[in-house]
């Protein structure tokens, strides 16, 4: 399936917009967009090369109440900052036709970035967590298929647990993120 999403060029709003707009989490998503810093050198250059690329674009479909964003998306947009690519926000309970091109295991999980080409057809995504963390989702939710079932919220409670336990491993998000990212990217 091609997707192009030229359409949405234009209507999200800049990082710092969304950090400054956001209404939960804003202090703890602050601290990790402070906190980041360069685990690997090359990766660090390998953004930094990125700014002589002026065929990207980069959607971040985000929403501010979700623990997967604060984990994840301070990291994205210092990654972003030092590739110069343009980027911008979409907000996902305004632009939930975008969300629905980027299921993951049928549901709506934020974040998604999502890379295009300037004509808007889209190159790739990653999202919504980084893949030893999402291994932890998926596994639940292969032996817990019934969201109805009465112990569902008690088991997704401790697998969200677990899941930010996953995020803290190995000095952080920051190298895992990374190093996800720029494998995407260096498909395009």
């Amino acid at each position: 399936m091609s997707i192009n999403l030229a359409h949405k060029f234009g209507q999200g709003i800049t990082p710092r917009q969304f950090m400054e707009g956001m209404q939960k989490n804003k202090e703890e998503f602050a601290a990790g967009y402070e906190a980041f810093n360069w685990i690997n050198e090359e990766d660090r250059k390998f953004f930094k090369s990125l700014n002589y690329r002026d065929d990207l674009r980069v959607l971040v479909l985000a929403a501010d109440w979700c623990g997967d964003v604060v984990h994840s998306v301070p990291v994205v947009f210092r990654a972003l900052e030092e590739s110069g690519l343009e980027t911008e926000v979409l907000i996902l309970e305004q632009h939930q036709d975008t969300m629905d091109h980027f299921l993951t295991m049928g549901g709506r999980s934020v974040p998604i970035i999502i890379f295009a080409d300037t004509g808007g057809h889209v190159l790739g995504s990653w999202g919504p967590r980084p893949q030893h963390v999402q291994a932890l989702m998926i596994q639940f939710k292969q032996e817990n298929p019934d969201r109805e079932a009465p112990d569902y919220q008690d088991k997704i409670s401790v697998v969200r647990q677990q899941m930010a336990d996953k995020y803290k491993e190995g000095g952080g998000v920051n190298a895992t993120v990374v190093s996800e990212l720029r494998a995407l990217i260096s498909g395009f």
